[in-house]
């Protein structure tokens, strides 16, 4: 059995870059990520002790391998994305990886890609629609060097100043409230009622008006009662 002092290495050959992995018995650990220029990435797993509580105030002190805790992160690694995914993470045999286990990975890696991108076609060709394809069908698409129509991103949604629902920019109308968003563009396409310039300023004066005259016949009238 493996001691304390004693590390495997754990290999990560993609480019994903994945949020520490918590664990009770050594805390946080980041998995490294390959450099721009780097085949693969390794990071130094070490054996540690955890602590099992067996009620009434009793604890019992289990050794942990290193190769167990690096199994265990690179399997929830692998299965980030459902039964069947692998974002090549594997633990190596020693302390650097052999080109057989790496070109293991890789192979892995482009069956787990080319799975991502032929469920990509399916969706493509039910909906013609770029905002059913994720952002992790699109990056195993760039993998494979594949150029897809619907690879590219779809166009930024804009917020409706109203009622905060998700629109398409340039909209006149917002769908969801009916707030008037681009008065000239409603009125040119009969939306709304055309209002002139000189008559919407001539309204929105009188409104000014009553507004500030309503104080004053509020007092008058207070003062005849």
């Amino acid at each position: 059995m493996q001691s304390q002092t004693e590390t495997v290495s754990l290999v990560n050959i993609s480019q994903e870059k994945w949020p520490p992995r918590q664990r009770t018995y050594f805390g946080a650990l980041e998995v490294r990520s390959p450099q721009p220029g780097e085949p693969y990435a390794v990071t130094p797993i070490r054996g540690c002790t955890s602590v099992m509580d067996l009620g009434d105030k009793r604890t019992m002190e289990i050794s942990v391998s290193a190769r167990e805790i690096a199994e265990d992160i690179a399997r929830e690694l692998n299965s980030d994305s459902g039964e069947g995914s692998f974002h090549g993470v594997f633990v190596a045999a020693g302390p650097e990886p052999t080109e057989s286990e790496l070109a293991d990975a890789r192979r892995k890696l482009a069956e787990f890609h080319r799975k991502l991108v032929a469920a990509a076609d399916l969706e493509w060709e039910r909906t013609k629609n770029p905002m059913f394809i994720t952002d992790l069908e699109r990056r195993a698409a760039r993998q494979l060097g594949l150029d897809k129509p619907w690879l590219y991103d779809p166009k930024p949604m804009a917020e409706c100043p109203v009622c905060a629902e998700s629109i398409k920019p340039g909209v006149a109308v917002c769908k969801s409230c009916h707030a008037i968003l681009d008065p000239e563009k409603a009125a040119r396409y009969g939306l709304v009622s055309k209002i002139e310039p000189s008559a919407a300023a001539t309204a929105g004066a009188e409104i000014e008006t009553k507004n500030a005259e309503a104080p004053k016949h509020r007092e008058r009238r207070e003062r005849q009662a």
